[in-house]
């Protein structure tokens, strides 16, 4: 896939108050422009995902040849706002100073990227989208741009997601901000390497949510005769460490917020009213050891989709098995494709 940059001339207004000019989304598409009555795929990634499906998270799944193939349709993936992956967010430059944005970039919402990638669409000539597939966070987009714009789409695929953010993960993003705002550097905006501490400890409290017990590659010392026990928290200092290279902590709090934004039914009657006027056809995709969207949860938004189709991934992988059960993801996929 090919990276391309958009900008949005004029302002661009936040849903929760501010607005700034020239926005920028960061997207991949297809290496070929779009072309009126080609077939669009629109991919909606999770939350610290870039927009490079191929490359990076899905190589299994996107590109030439593959289950979702970049030749045959005209492949789009969109980077949220606020994340570190490109598109506008606090660590943007801020014409004012000449400076990153900080904590002076406006609040936002899964509405306002959804609006973002809506410019984008108009952008690049895109009347329909034949197909949205969307993993964890990428689904509060789709739930969301769904409700508001459903006649742009005519198949909808929600995997390991939900149409409102839980106390559950809630909870785990008030402690992920917690271990930010703890690191005494993350408050001076000196410059984008601040709260780098607190960054490393907020990644390892979202990882140990990505996986389960029973998948968490049973992180057991060599030795019996260990006195105290290491060899699973080396791990998870070691990618924290890797993730800290790529991100700051300031795109990190800003996407964190944008999860608990995630609520389709405000402001339009409730998620229930909403799921039930759904006129898409729509396959849910769960994993069954997720602890974030786990099938208890999962489940009632299918059915409160009038046809919808569930399937559950029996996997050991707990939230991370989107990413890991390519295979079996894909046999859903294959007979839904046109």
């Amino acid at each position: 896939m090919i990276r391309h940059t958009y900008r949005h001339s004029g302002a661009f207004a936040f849903e929760a108050g501010g607005s700034i000019d020239n926005l920028e989304v960061v997207y991949h598409t297809s290496p070929r422009d779009y072309r009126t009555g080609d077939k669009v795929i629109w991919l909606c990634h999770a939350l610290t995902a870039s927009s490079d499906a191929e490359g990076e998270w899905w190589p299994a799944l996107v590109g030439p040849g593959k289950t979702i193939d970049t030749d045959k349709y005209f492949v789009i993936c969109a980077n949220v706002l606020g994340s570190a992956c490109g598109s506008s967010g606090p660590a943007s430059k801020n014409p004012a100073t000449g400076k990153p944005y900080f904590f002076d970039f406006p609040k936002v919402t899964v509405h306002d990227t959804v609006e973002a990638f809506d410019l984008l669409r108009k952008y690049l000539g895109i009347k329909k989208i034949d197909i949205i597939v969307s993993t964890s966070m990428g689904g509060f987009m789709t739930f969301d741009w769904l409700a508001w714009k459903p006649e742009l789409f005519d198949k909808v695929f929600f995997i390991a997601t939900g149409a409102r953010v839980t106390p559950w993960l809630t909870g785990f993003n008030a402690a992920m901000k917690m271990a930010l705002y703890a690191d005494p550097t993350f408050k001076e905006r000196k410059s984008l390497k601040g709260g780098m501490d607190g960054l490393k400890s907020a990644r390892t409290i979202a990882l140990l949510t990505y996986r389960c017990e029973e998948g968490l590659f049973k992180q057991v010392e060599d030795s019996e005769d260990v006195m105290f026990a290491d060899k699973a928290g080396s791990y998870y200092r070691h990618q924290s460490s890797k993730f800290v290279k790529e991100w700051d902590a300031y795109s990190y709090l800003y996407v964190c917020d944008q999860v608990d934004s995630n609520n389709v039914g405000r402001g339009r009657g409730g998620v229930e009213k909403v799921l039930n006027a759904i006129k898409a056809d729509c396959v849910f995709i769960c994993m069954s050891s997720d602890e974030l969207f786990p099938p208890e949860d999962m489940k009632p938004w299918a059915d409160m989709v009038p046809g919808a189709r569930y399937h559950q991934i029996e996997t050991p992988y707990g939230h991370d098995g989107f990413l890991i059960e390519t295979e079996a993801i894909g046999k859903i996929l294959v007979p839904e494709l046109p």
